[in-house]
């Protein structure tokens, strides 16, 4: 049976990293699959690699169209930025396993379409003191740091990621991200299990 590999956790917890590094990994075979998002680009991403970046246009032909599977609308302090899933073809069940990187929203709502059987959430943990020093490092980097969508991120997170709507969820099993070598390895011989 196919499966989809869902990593997920709080901002700066380390997951862009990890989701890179399982996607470049070829003896674990996971086909990636491509989020959309109507936010502006960050310095070094590119159109379809992290992100489809699309206008609210097309988010709102996409729906019209019926592809939404899953979409979170976040108000920032630069206007609402939308987060979604498509079905565009990227996911076929009865061929790959696959990887894909979102929220607990965005998990919750890929198991409702595929089941839970099919969707396995990879949810990676960091320490909330490290996680911030990470965000304020990673915001510096930027051409135009944006402070304020970075504490508005953070403190949504907090919410986002309580402990009920993590066991709501049915998330058993967390990968501490400590130490980033040996959550990896976690991960990969989880994958490699089922």
């Amino acid at each position: 049976m196919s499966r989809i590999f869902f990593v997920l956790g709080k901002s700066c917890s380390g997951k862009d990293t990890i989701f890179r590094y399982l996607k470049e990994k070829k003896e674990l075979n996971l086909k990636t699959v491509v989020g959309y998002t109507t936010r502006p680009m960050r310095v070094g991403e590119e159109n379809g690699k992290e992100y489809f970046f699309v206008d609210r246009d097309e988010l709102e032909k996409l729906k019209i169209e019926g592809k939404i599977i899953e979409c979170r609308d976040y108000d920032t302090v630069y206007g609402i930025w939308s987060y979604f899933t498509v079905d565009d073809g990227q996911i076929n069940l009865g061929k790959d396993n696959y990887l894909y990187i979102g929220t607990l929203q965005s998990y919750m709502e890929m198991t409702k379409y595929y089941g839970n059987d099919v969707v396995v959430p990879l949810y990676i943990e960091v320490e909330t003191g490290e996680r911030l020093s990470r965000a304020v490092k990673r915001e510096r980097e930027q051409s135009n740091p944006k402070y304020t969508e970075l504490c508005r991120r953070f403190i949504a997170d907090e919410e986002d990621f309580k402990e009920e709507n993590i066991r709501k969820a049915g998330i058993n099993k967390r990968y501490i991200n400590g130490d980033l070598d040996k959550c990896i390895s976690e991960i990969v011989e989880t994958i490699r299990k089922i």
